[in-house]
């Protein structure tokens, strides 16, 4: 009984030192609390490691980092499928600090991921988790300087998180050295695993030793993932716990809009909806530009980023929204995937996804682990077969909009207790050329109601600041290094029906069709200082 008594006097001892944030009071859905009961100290990782991941707010072991730790640190080969936004980064991360050396010089861990924004992330994920173990770890990524990258692999490095291409690089220049690297990961497997990628992931695993461990991440994975699992992996360990595919905290809506009405309707819901955050898709980068433009000029704080930005911009549109510099965010699908950003609470595909794949990673960016989130769909006529075979294919309902929406579906009562997650370190690259931004003043009829808006329970999570980074306009004024050219045009005017939709050669996808008899979200003129 001493015993007991001394090494619970102990844990307390250490765990009262830590700087620990502030618990998330949220409720969460069965995806994240469908648990077995064990705890982090349960899974035999090292104190250190318990140190970070308790000071990054961790609390308990999700599902599938309980199914994945134990068997991770087995060294046995994984294949791993679960929901987007149930923890999955962890449930990778954690088992390979914990077989990280310290002490040797060596590459010891290989993460992979397709983006790079997804590459920074998961990056500022191993440093978190791994502060206290004093190891160094790299991310390099395409679009960056490939000369500060051969210098910083002078440098020990035991975790490198890379998208293929650079990583395939610096291995074939003999800069990378895989040969005593035993662990590589693949997050976002199914992506990895496609045409784009697949004769660059068989070259990589040529660099790796023939007892690597290999471990495979993702919410989907068709059947080239099998083929590679089949030729590659040894007797792998297979986790699924995709009893579905949609997040239970993500409620879905449609609306039947024409083409020309889409930018009133996005004004509407702007005006009815309490958004914390939101990410806004779109199908192409042009229309990215120039709805981020619309939204600008309607008065809304907006970033947009888009794959034909340069490096430097993308990251720092990233870093200020993922930190709540900007409430909305409008972007192609490159942030469709593994991005977490806690704080927003609501998706809207402004273009509809044309498969089922990039829909479930789409509207996954809302009700990370566990909690609310809406996802909204604006269809034109065109678009109403493909909603009904997505609905097949992911086995779920996207009901039609109602006139008002339940704020108990996706609002909490304190949103500014959201946890904000710590900052990204953004790599030191030479600043890219300007790119055109759609910012102005806002018009005093807006701002008043964004003060309206900040009154209320859609206060932003950090206060907002006006002003966009290089690359991603957004409504207002802000003191900034940033030059920020004019916008060309008139505002536009969010209640004139059919002046703000995209000019015609600017569509992609044809006209918006006849008006269907489907339900659209009701429009009305914006009114000042709306409180909800």
């Amino acid at each position: 009984m001493k015993r007991l008594t001394n090494a619970s006097s102990s844990d307390e001892e250490w765990k009262g030192k830590l700087n620990i944030p502030a618990k998330d009071h949220r409720p969460q859905t069965e995806d994240v609390t469908q648990r077995k009961g064990l705890e982090f100290e349960d899974l035999y990782i090292k104190r250190e490691i318990l140190m970070g991941v308790f000071e990054a707010g961790f609390e308990k072991p999700s599902p599938i980092q309980e199914e994945t730790i134990p068997v991770a640190l087995t060294g046995r080969d994984i294949l791993a499928r679960a929901k987007n936004g149930t923890g999955k980064t962890a449930a990778f991360v954690i088992p390979a600090l914990e077989r990280v050396n310290p002490k040797s010089n060596k590459t010891q861990v290989l993460i992979l991921v397709p983006t790079r924004e997804l590459a920074l992330q998961t990056s500022q994920v191993c440093k978190i988790l791994g502060k206290h173990l004093g190891i160094n770890v790299m991310v390099t990524t395409g679009g960056t300087t490939l000369k500060d990258d051969i210098i910083r692999l002078h440098d020990p490095v035991h975790i490198l998180v890379g998208t293929p291409g650079r990583i395939l690089d610096l291995a074939g220049k003999s800069v990378a050295d895989f040969s005593e690297c035993p662990i590589f990961i693949m997050d976002e497997a199914d992506k990895l695993l496609s045409p784009e990628f697949t004769p660059i992931i068989e070259q990589l695993l040529a660099y790796f030793p023939a007892d690597r461990q290999i471990m495979l991440f993702s919410a989907t994975f068709p059947l080239v993932v099998k083929s590679f699992m089949d030729k590659h992996l040894k007797q792998p360990y297979e986790i699924n716990l995709m009893d579905e595919l949609t997040l239970r905290g993500i409620t879905q809506y449609y609306a039947f809009v024409e083409e020309k009405q889409k930018v009133h309707c996005l004004n509407t819901l702007f005006s009815k909806l309490q958004i914390n955050q939101s990410i806004i898709f779109c199908n192409s980068t042009n229309r990215v530009e120039l709805l981020a433009k619309k939204i600008t000029e309607l008065g809304y704080s907006c970033f947009y980023s888009h794959a034909r930005m340069a490096q430097a911009s993308r990251n720092r549109v990233f870093h200020d929204f993922r930190n709540g510099v900007c409430r909305n965010l409008v972007c192609s699908d490159l942030l469709t995937r593994g991005i977490d950003i806690q704080a927003v609470n609501v998706v809207i595909n402004f273009d509809f996804p044309k498969n089922a794949e990039t829909y479930l990673h789409r509207i996954g960016r809302s009700g990370r682990f566990g909690h609310l989130g809406l996802a909204i769909n604006l269809i034109s006529w065109e678009d109403r077969f493909n909603l009904y075979r997505i609905e097949q294919e992911l086995g779920t309902e996207i009901q039609p909009i109602p006139k008002e929406i339940d704020k108990k579906l996706y609002v909490y009562d304190s949103p500014e207790t959201i946890p904000r997650p710590p900052k990204l370190q953004i790599a030191q690259t030479p600043t890219a050329p300007n790119h055109q931004q759609a910012t102005q003043p806002r018009p005093q009829q807006q701002q008043n109601q964004n003060q309206g808006h900040s009154q209320g329970q859609n206060q932003p999570p950090r206060q907002q600041q006006q002003g966009g980074p290089q690359g991603g306009p957004q409504g207002g004024q802000r003191q900034s290094n940033y030059q920020q050219p004019r916008p060309r045009g008139p505002p536009v005017n969010g209640s004139q029906q059919g002046s703000q939709g995209f000019p015609r050669q600017q569509q992609q996808g044809g006209r918006g069709g006849p008006r269907p008899n489907g339900q659209q979200p009701q429009q009305q003129q914006q009114q000042p200082a709306r409180q909800h």
